[in-house]
């Protein structure tokens, strides 16, 4: 079962990682960290941003989103994903 705050937090979140550039990524990947938040329905979550090397490295770079209320609710959290391409 989805949660549209969740869902929306995860979406805007992505959009905000995919405005790095690849260039800049290449430098740190992988790479990843998670910080507390406050989703648009006001609740607290954890927000988890990965960049990984899509297949290999120095090739595209996978960005992956998780958004959850907490550890315990991991698995029922929010996740968005998208690729960074190499070529731009």
């Amino acid at each position: 079962m989805s949660d549209p705050d969740l869902e929306a937090m995860a979406a805007d979140e992505l959009s905000r990682a995919m405005t790095l550039t690849w260039r800049d990524l290449s430098k740190v990947t992988p790479w990843g960290d998670t910080f507390e938040g406050i989703s648009p329905g006001g609740r607290d979550v954890e927000v988890e941003r990965n960049y990984l090397w899509a297949t290999e490295a120095g090739g595209d770079i996978l960005c992956e989103i998780a958004v959850y209320g907490g550890q315990i609710r991991y698995d029922q959290g929010a996740r968005a994903r998208s690729v960074i391409s190499r070529k731009g």
